[in-house]
């Protein structure tokens, strides 16, 4: 046990493949890392659960996530089955995927070892690309719903044809929290069946319309609502908060892979922390908008964004 919280990251681990490198990623991971980053000194971690691949790309995911003190014990290793890659292309500095099918992290399987996580966890993350196939689809509701405890955000995550309206209706009821975007929202109101939104309706009435139909459909906590550089918004207890808009200066070849995993990551520790609303969006504007700001995903995070986390 650690005397801090625990964040578990909650299926794919997989490299993220550009033209010129090869980078760790997979939205939980991601989550996971950057929740280790901010809970570490607190005494807390971040720990990804995944499968990876028993080959170089499995083995350099290990040695990676040593280096960084991430905790390894949520990986299991498959002995048929390659490590996750999505092959990566940007437009700009918005990146466009190629998700390779039948890896590793679509046969996670459960596990004593899961069990004891799900049961000691403060809060888990999990979304609608590792449940594309089964097994890691039960084996992710499985764990979920065992994590009766802990904060439970579903990042919607919406990639292709990897979601149905199964999954998004399963993961909802599971869930304490609801992250999506701006683009996703209405895909997952209407494939949710809720009763539709008035056109006539000013877009941003339309909105809070739609997300007040899901949050009280599915009796969750909080919904965010990511609207890229323009930040994200809370609905939480009433309360409708938006975070104050942030950048940073761009570094050589960044790009917005993982943004919004770290806003996951902000929203997460904000919320364990029990800071103020505003202050949990703050630090998840923070978190997203410096990561877009780097190359990669899950960037070192500079010291004063790690003391923010540590408010309460």
């Amino acid at each position: 046990m650690t005397a801090g919280p625990i964040v578990v990251g909650l299926g794919e681990a997989l490299f993220d493949v550009f033209p010129e490198r090869s980078i760790l990623g997979g939205a939980p991971l991601n989550v996971a890392v950057q929740a280790h980053q901010l809970l570490a000194p607190l005494g807390g971690q971040g720990v990804p659960v995944s499968r990876i691949g028993n080959d170089e790309l499995g083995k350099r995911l290990q040695a990676e996530l040593a280096d960084r003190g991430v905790p390894l014990s949520g990986m299991q290793i498959d002995p048929e089955h390659s490590t996750g890659t999505v092959i990566v292309t940007l437009h700009g500095n918005e990146p466009q995927y190629e998700i390779v099918e039948g890896v590793a992290w679509d046969f996670l399987t459960w596990s004593d070892e899961l069990e004891a996580l799900a049961d000691q966890c403060h809060a888990v993350t999990f979304g609608t690309l590792g449940q594309r196939s089964e097994p890691a689809r039960s084996t992710v509701q499985r764990f979920v719903m065992r994590a009766r405890q802990a904060l439970r955000l579903f990042d919607v995550n919406v990639r292709q044809h990897y979601y149905d309206a199964g999954v998004l209706r399963q993961s909802c009821e599971v869930a304490t929290v609801v992250k999506l975007n701006e683009h996703e929202l209405p895909i997952v109101h209407q494939a949710l069946g809720l009763p539709d939104v008035s056109a006539a309706f000013h877009d941003e009435v339309r909105t809070d319309r739609m997300v007040e139909d899901i949050m009280a459909g599915f009796m969750l906590d909080a919904v965010a609502l990511t609207r890229g550089a323009r930040g994200t918004v809370l609905y939480e207890s009433g309360q409708k908060v938006e975070g104050q808009i942030v950048s940073y200066p761009a570094a050589e070849r960044a790009d917005s892979v993982g943004a919004g995993d770290a806003c996951s990551a902000g929203l997460i520790v904000g919320m364990l922390m029990h800071q103020p609303v505003q202050e949990v969006v703050d630090l998840a504007n923070h978190l997203g908008a410096y990561v877009a700001s780097q190359s990669g995903a899950t960037p070192p995070l500079p010291k004063e964004l790690i003391d923010r986390a540590a408010r309460t």
